[in-house]
């Protein structure tokens, strides 16, 4: 369970370099190169590995996932 958190943190943390990076490469290029569109992409593409390792790791029982809290109320109230 550890392992998984460390790795979708680790993941975040590199989806947060590759944002900063593409806004250097916007700022600095004045878009004439494609260095923004490729770290864009690489964002994305860490976003939608971070996404199904998640799922993955709450379908399979890995990570505990939270409940619904309005599910929580409607329990307490009956």
């Amino acid at each position: 369970m550890l392992l998984v958190k460390l790795i979708v943190l680790i993941l975040l943390a590199f989806t947060i370099i590759s944002l900063f990076s593409a806004m250097f490469f916007m700022v600095k290029d004045k878009g004439q190169t494609k260095r923004t569109v490729n770290a864009l992409s690489v964002r994305i593409g860490l976003s939608i590995v971070i996404i199904i390792i998640i799922m993955i790791a709450g379908a399979t029982g890995v990570i505990e996932l939270n409940q619904n809290p309005t599910f929580e109320s409607s329990e307490k109230n009956q």
